[in-house]
């Protein structure tokens, strides 16, 4: 995994995650709280991110995942892929495109579209992110752009996907 850089057609896989009630309401809970500011816990109106009765009143099952979670999980992705440059100059957009229920098991995925020398040493690569279900099916996609400079598998924090050539 020492390549010099991830050829068009790689893809970067992280391992599944399971999309917990608690991961679901600790997001959603905890934006009202941040809002306020004042060390005191503060909750929203019902929504369908959090109040079940609330969202079968507008047809689902149940709760489902703010759609920034799994835009969240792309994101950790890129960072354990391409470290603090995943954070410089760059681009990530994200659409949702399908619910992301309860104890769904979710992978975020990206896949190298192209990459650029950009002449100083850097090489800025763009991606298709995804993250799909077990089965495959696609529920959040977009594109990412990466300015990085080293190796990718060097760059990552921690062993937590794995480099599909």
């Amino acid at each position: 995994m020492s390549q010099e850089r991830l050829a068009p057609g790689t893809e970067l896989r992280a391992h599944p995650r399971r999309m917990t009630r608690e991961r679901m309401r600790w997001y959603v809970d905890l934006l009202p709280t941040v809002e306020a500011d004042d060390g005191r816990v503060h909750q929203d109106v019902p929504t369908i991110h959090d109040d079940d009765e609330f969202a079968r009143s507008q047809g689902l099952p149940g709760i489902i995942a703010d759609g920034m979670l799994s835009t969240n999980w792309l994101l950790s992705l890129l960072m354990d892929a391409f470290g603090e440059d995943a954070l410089a100059p760059g681009a990530l957009r994200t659409r949702y495109i399908a619910p992301v229920y309860e104890d769904v098991v979710i992978t975020a995925i990206a896949r190298v579209t192209d990459v650029v020398d950009e002449g100083d040493g850097r090489l800025r690569y763009a991606l298709e992110v995804w993250c799909e279900d077990a089965d495959g099916k696609k529920l959040t996609v977009g594109e990412a752009s990466v300015r990085c400079s080293g190796p990718v598998a060097a760059r990552a924090q921690a062993p937590r996907f794995a480099i599909v050539a």
